[in-house]
């Protein structure tokens, strides 16, 4: 089915005045060109009229050929040595194992174009195998040269925020009380096991954003009695959805209330299908949080920390998807996200030069996010 109308946050490429929809800036992944390619000028005589003898098969279509050599960030500066190709190779062979991909054979090309064909092959494979494969990059330090690897969740600029309100008014449904059974263990899990923040949480990024928006838009002279009752209810409903989502009963019923879950209609069905995924989740990997892999796009110094956007700015439950409240706050946290020049994203990186390489992945990041959107969608859409 659909996904959930996710936001989109404030650091993309295309920023567009929108009171709850996607405000992206720059962000160093990409950027624009500084002018406009200009075309050659055309002949108006047009180009000499030309065909090929009719007894001339026409092969060379059939042919491929090599890419040219050409300069790229992916390789470290290095002169040759015997050494040097020795360890490109076998790094390489770690790395193709690794991934199940079989290497071009280039040990018979010249340096230096054995080794950048071997790079363009070996990218090329991994970009069409590896579902979150970033880039590769060959390294030579002090003692031998080697391939790092780096696999990235691609968040999209997404504001992955779930609201509470509608889980609250599913809850007050009598008709749709084993829904809200299984969303509030849902919750839970992601509340206590996944450690999503909270934003009547004192320390949380939107708790500050709702307090800066409360002490604008009630200090202003226009009437802010509407302001004034959506705050009271985020704040209200927040607190008391936090105790139910807090509750550990949540999870300790959790395989029981699906057991007993009996399908209606699409939205049982869909709920049903999120709570089994979750449930699955939780089983898997039981210590796991949202934050275990985040790691900046740019490698940051000491110093630009502070311009790193962190998930837990992105990741986070909120009270409502709807309303004056929610279009003010969206536009406000999308403001605040414009001022960071790096993203926080889940991220693996792996050293191929011998050593044991670990077992991470990025497998629970991409259902983890594909759950929480579900989720948003269903309570923004019952």
């Amino acid at each position: 089915m659909t996904y959930a109308t996710t936001y989109h946050s404030g650091y993309d490429t295309h920023t567009q005045k929108a009171k709850t929809k996607a405000i992206t800036p720059t962000v160093k992944r990409v950027r624009k060109l500084d002018a406009t390619n200009q075309r050659c000028k055309r002949n108006s005589k047009g180009q000499t009229a030309v065909c090929t003898n009719s007894n001339v098969a026409n092969g060379f279509l059939r042919t491929s050929f090599l890419p040219v050599l050409a300069e790229t960030k992916t390789t470290q500066p290095c002169r040759r040595n015997a050494k040097m190709e020795r360890d490109f190779y076998k790094s390489l062979s770690q790395l193709a194992k690794h991934y199940q991909i079989k290497p071009a054979q280039t040990q018979f090309y010249n340096y230096p174009y054995n080794i950048a064909l071997a790079l363009w092959d070996t990218q090329k494979q991994l970009k069409s195998k590896i579902r979150d494969w970033e880039e590769i990059k060959l390294i030579q330090d002090s003692r031998k040269t080697f391939f790092t690897s780096e696999e990235r969740y691609n968040t999209n600029a997404t504001l992955y925020y779930i609201p509470i309100v509608p889980l609250y008014r599913l809850l007050k449904n009598k008709k749709r009380k084993h829904n809200a059974q299984l969303l509030l263990s849902v919750c839970c899990y992601l509340y206590h096991g996944v450690n999503i923040p909270y934003y009547r949480q004192e320390n949380s990024f939107l708790h500050w954003q709702y307090d800066m928006l409360k002490e604008y838009l009630t200090n202003d002279d226009e009437d802010t009695s509407i302001y004034q009752s959506e705050f009271d209810q985020a704040e209200w409903i927040g607190d008391r959805m936090e105790q139910k989502i807090f509750n550990p009963a949540n999870l300790t019923y959790f395989k029981k209330r699906l057991n007993c879950f009996q399908c209606k209609d699409i939205l049982d069905f869909d709920c049903l299908k999120l709570a089994k995924d979750a449930y699955a989740l939780l089983e898997q990997y039981p210590n796991e949080n949202v934050f275990r892999n985040g790691k900046s796009n740019e490698e940051a110094d000491e110093d630009e920390t502070e311009n790193i956007l962190t998930m837990d700015y992105y990741v986070s439950f909120y009270a409502d998807g709807k309303g004056f409240l929610n279009e003010n706050l969206i536009q406000c946290v999308n403001n605040e996200l414009q001022e960071y020049v790096e993203i926080e994203e889940p991220c693996v990186l792996k050293r191929f030069n011998g050593s044991d390489l670990t077992e991470k992945n990025l497998d629970f990041e991409n259902r983890l996010f594909a759950l929480i959107e579900e989720l948003i969608y269903i309570l923004n859409n019952f």
